[in-house]
């Protein structure tokens, strides 16, 4: 296999483009209600060596007699490439746009109306805040109600703090800043800001309490206070991204200073979203600590009576067929619109689902209709948006790239008339399939007995000289996220050079309910180690086309913790292993993660922030990790790390790669000095992919 054919692959497979977010607006043309429709895309260009974004528009027409049914779809305009643009947002009346826009070292923000730039404030030169965020954790762009503010979140002044050290020289001059870890490394002290449009005044609010820090902004009704989010950061801040169980409390902040608290004390609470009518308000709510990232229940807050109730509880064991609960966050706009029901996509086996529940019933039920033939071809919805009850979505399946579709929310509960608005330039022509794993007798966990788990087999549907195919088991990092039957370049890259691929959702995944959750917990580096082997003996005794003796493990973070506890505990089942910053040694980890808290949750000790290492948690850290099992690695290991790695030190892989040289044991390791964890960078992942297909195809 040529170099030239596996970047040849790699470039049909990385450049289909994925929508990022969508809006829609209403119009009346004589009787008929006209719906415009702007998604924004992103797409990956391997010659600039970064991900180009792009707007692209659609007029929907609907039924005169019949307004909720859509008669036809407009040819797309030309792809509007955009620049710079951190954040935007359009006006909910007029439909001007908001844009936050990075242009060199200055950071403006422009109002666009029908016939152009409208407005352009150089937000750096007034010097009243540091970086706008632009993040999913804190980031915020939220016009008022009479389109006359704007409120957004940023970073402190670095004037401000810079004139508190001097007060205080030259003791302070050095003083470390704490910051909110991987990802969001130059984000430490958020402030909110407000900008009277008309005169160009901007205010940075008083009134937040001093332990928190804000994020998620929101207009209160009204438009004379905000509503947001508030991380407690003391007594010091633990690693965001990925993690919902951080302490926080949802605020109520006037424009006077004046704050109250609108939810529980000792919660994690995310994603605020206002009904149409500015009554009720969700929101998600988690536990504290525990999992990093766990079932939600959905909470309304009617603004008037302060009374808040469970829209949608966590769902501990959900039955088959059913919903099995909420694992990711609302998107800004997720409400009918009467204000009565609310609408998310969500994990649900190894499938994502798109939900609405019912203000009245409390009932849950899927709108994707997968029982049509046409839906059934796509494993994953994600809703981007729902705006005058149009809802867009993004579809895909391991086969069929992202593809945007509309339809109007039915208000009887009937059934929803997909239209798809743009569909991939290509599909691929592979095999998918969705199995469910039962753990063996003795593989059960006497606390959670019963659980099951999942997996998806992606093949080629056809064989080089009709052999059978190499089979790569690729482990999902967090532990507590999911493989979901969605468009992944990687396994498609990986299918299109005659790899069979099998992703497995191990005990602890979502999507299969919080029991399944909460039974990993202690159990890191032996239930999903034994759920992905017992996958894999599925996947190998039930597929003839598999090729038992040509099997390779790979995976990234948690799944790089399980690549190589699996080619430690089963020595001679693995040909080849290939892990991204993987989790070598828990016990040196502890001191040098961003989520110290985890390191105790995941084997099942308690965590608190006065916590110390003992000999006795060490030793149980230790016990759990891959590197106790070196002796036995006799597969090929290929590492790759990033040098500004803040989840999992690049120590780590260090660590196993001067354990297995020593052995004389077969190892490479690739170093990226700019990557954080998730090797994000569009060269990076460009090489990853080939050194992958290269070290598989040398050891297989």
């Amino acid at each position: 296999m040529e170099t030239a054919v596996i970047t040849g692959v790699y470039e049909n497979v990385i450049t289909p483009s994925t929508p990022l977010s969508a809006a829609v607006r209403e119009e009346k043309l004589l009787d008929t209600k006209v719906f415009t429709v702007t998604a924004e895309w992103s797409q990956t260009d391997l010659v600039r060596g970064s991900r180009l974004r792009f707007l692209q528009q659609w007029t929907l027409v609907t039924d005169p007699n019949d307004p909720r049914s859509i008669t036809s779809v407009s040819p797309p305009g030309p792809c509007v490439p955009v620049s710079g643009e951190i954040l935007s947002s359009f006006s909910p009346v007029q439909n001007l746009r908001a844009v936050i826009r990075e242009a060199g070292a200055h950071q403006l923000l422009e109002i666009w109306d029908a016939h152009g730039l409208q407005k352009c404030l150089n937000l750096t030169a007034l010097n009243k805040h540091g970086r706008v965020y632009e993040d999913a954790q804190f980031g915020a762009l939220s016009w008022s109600h009479c389109e006359n503010w704007l409120l957004y979140v940023a970073e402190r002044s670095r004037s401000a703090a810079k004139a508190e050290r001097e007060s205080a020289w030259p003791k302070d001059r050095s003083v470390y800043c704490e910051d909110w870890g991987e990802a969001l490394s130059n984000k430490s002290t958020p402030v909110l800001c407000v900008l009277h449009l008309q005169s160009g005044a901007l205010r940075v609010l008083d009134g937040v309490p001093a332990e928190v820090s804000p994020g998620q902004a929101l207009w209160a009704p009204g438009g004379q206070a905000v509503i947001f989010v508030g991380w407690y950061h003391e007594p010091f801040r633990l690693g965001l991204k990925f993690c919902s169980n951080r302490r926080s409390v949802l605020w109520r902040l006037d424009l006077e200073g004046h704050c109250e608290r609108l939810s529980g004390e000792n919660l994690a609470v995310s994603s605020p979203r206002l009904s149409p009518d500015g009554s009720l308000l969700v929101y998600l709510q988690a536990q504290v600590f525990g999992p990093h990232n766990q079932c939600f229940s959905l909470q309304m807050l009617d603004l008037k009576s302060s009374q808040t109730s469970t829209l949608v509880d966590v769902v501990h064991r959900p039955k088959t067929g059913e919903f099995a609960g909420l694992y990711e966050a609302l998107p800004a706009h997720c409400w009918s619109a009467d204000s009565q029901r609310v609408l998310f996509s969500s994990a649900c086996r190894n499938r994502k689902d798109l939900f609405v529940v019912d203000r009245a019933s409390r009932e849950v039920r899927s709108l994707s209709d997968r029982l049509s033939e046409e839906n059934q071809a796509f494993g994953s919805w994600k809703l981007l948006t729902v705006q005058n009850d149009v809802m867009v979505v993004c579809c895909s399946s391991p086969c069929t790239p992202p593809t945007l579709r509309a339809a109007v929310l039915p208000t009887d509960g009937g059934s929803v008339t997909w239209r798809t608005l743009q569909e991939p330039l290509r599909t691929f022509d592979f095999q998918w399939s969705s199995l469910d794993v039962e753990p063996g007798p003795d593989e059960e966990n006497r606390h959670y007995a019963g659980l099951d788990f999942g997996a998806i087999l992606v093949k080629p549907s056809r064989t080089v000289r009709d052999e059978k195919s190499p089979l790569v088991v690729f482990i999902h990092g967090g532990p507590h996220s999911q493989a979901a039957a969605e468009w992944s370049c990687i396994t498609a890259g990986l299918a299109a050079l005659h790899f069979a691929v099998l992703m497995v959702n191990y005990r602890g995944s979502t999507g299969f309910g919080q029991d399944s959750i909460l039974s990993l917990l202690g159990g890191i580096g032996r239930q999903d180690v034994s759920d992905v082997q017992r996958a894999v003996l599925t996947a190998l005794h039930s597929d003839p086309t598999l090729d038992a003796k040509r099997v390779a493990v790979i995976g990234g973070s948690h799944g790089g913790f399980l690549s190589c506890h699996l080619v430690g505990q089963y020595p001679n089942f693995y040909g080849a292993c290939v892990a991204r910053n993987p989790v070598i040694n828990a016990a040196t980890l502890v001191g040098t993660s961003d989520i110290v808290d985890w390191r105790y949750t995941s084997v099942g000790l308690p965590y608190s922030y006065t916590q110390t290492p003992t000999a006795e948690a060490l030793a149980t850290m230790l016990e759990r990790s891959p590197i106790t099992h070196v002796d036995q690695i006799s597969a090929p290991v290929l590492l790759m790390l990033g040098g500004r790695d803040r989840r999992v030190s690049p120590h780590q892989g260090l660590e196993l790669h001067k354990a297995l040289k020593s052995r004389a044991s077969p190892v490479r390791l690739l170093w990226f000095p700019e990557d954080g964890h998730s090797l994000s960078r569009v060269e990076t992942q460009a090489d990853c992919f080939l050194n992958t297909v290269l070290w598989l195809q040398q050891h297989l």
